[in-house]
């Protein structure tokens, strides 16, 4: 089916994605003095080989698309195939923070350097290149279902941000700490603050990888169907079904101590 040809700016549709702080790159990145572009540079991976009036550079709209989304696609080449996974995500300034096991293989290859398990299969750092693994990071939200008079126009609203770069691994325990910090707060704002830091332990056990915004583009879809005219006289039901993240009442644990109160972070979230 084809893509929709209206774009337009989204609205965050996640209440809990609401604080405006978060799309500030000094907020996030205080030792930042340069000043930050308005848009990203396209580049041959990031401008559509068709529609491509529908793609969208602004470094703001591409924040804010980021926050208001908090699960990821990664995509990459392992053994000379591709793959994608579903993974949650951070972000600081100008970069997205992942995290997983020490013993994945596509957070080890982040930081393998040449020599050090690199091979032909795609993963981690060719001869003479720095420490890194090739991704293509991708976000997508869908805020409706576009329902024409015929089956060929049918389509969604939605907003999306496909970042591409090289994934790279945190050493520095300080950052690490950050990283795994904003991947909580991007989840639910407060929750980091409101929980056990993790341990030595745990720590050792976890890898986080940094994903630079360098390469980025969005696209986002908005409005109603684009019947033919012919078909305009069709008995067919035609509009938009809206799509939007609701949360239900929190359900405690079995063991919560009955003292807890539930933090306004969360009552909040309460329909």
């Amino acid at each position: 089916m084809p893509e929709a040809d209206t774009a337009a700016d989204p609205r965050p549709t996640d209440p809990a994605r609401t604080d405006p702080a978060r799309t500030d790159p000094a907020r996030t990145d205080p030792a930042r003095t340069d000043p930050v572009p308005a848009g990203y540079r396209p580049t041959d991976r990031t401008v559509p080989t068709r529609s491509r009036e529908r793609a969208r550079y602004d470094r703001e709209l591409v924040h804010r698309l980021l926050d208001a989304s908090y699960l990821c696609h990664l995509g990459f080449v392992r053994d000379g195939a591709p793959v994608v996974l579903p993974t949650l995500y951070g972000r600081i300034g100008e970069s997205l923070y992942v995290h997983g096991s020490t013993g994945s293989r596509p957070l080890r290859a982040a930081g393998e350097r040449a020599g050090a398990g690199a091979g032909p299969g795609g993963e981690g750092a060719g001869p003479g290149e720095e420490p890194g693994l090739p991704v293509c990071l991708t976000v997508t939200q869908v805020d409706g279902l576009v329902l024409a008079r015929s089956a060929f126009h049918h389509s969604v609203n939605y907003h999306s941000v496909v970042v591409h770069g090289v994934a790279r691994q945190v050493t520095d325990e300080a950052e690490r700490r950050t990283a795994l910090d904003a991947i909580v707060d991007h989840i639910l704002p407060g929750r980091a603050e409101d929980s056990r830091r993790a341990n030595a332990k745990e720590l050792a056990a976890t890898a986080v990888v940094r994903l630079d915004l360098d390469e980025v583009s969005a696209k986002v879809r908005t409005g109603g169907p684009n019947d033919e005219p012919e078909d305009a006289d069709l008995p067919h039901w035609t509009g938009v079904v809206p799509v939007a993240r609701t949360y239900g009442t929190p359900l405690p644990a079995d063991d919560l101590d009955p003292a807890v109160a539930l933090p306004d972070y969360l009552a909040r979230l309460a329909p």
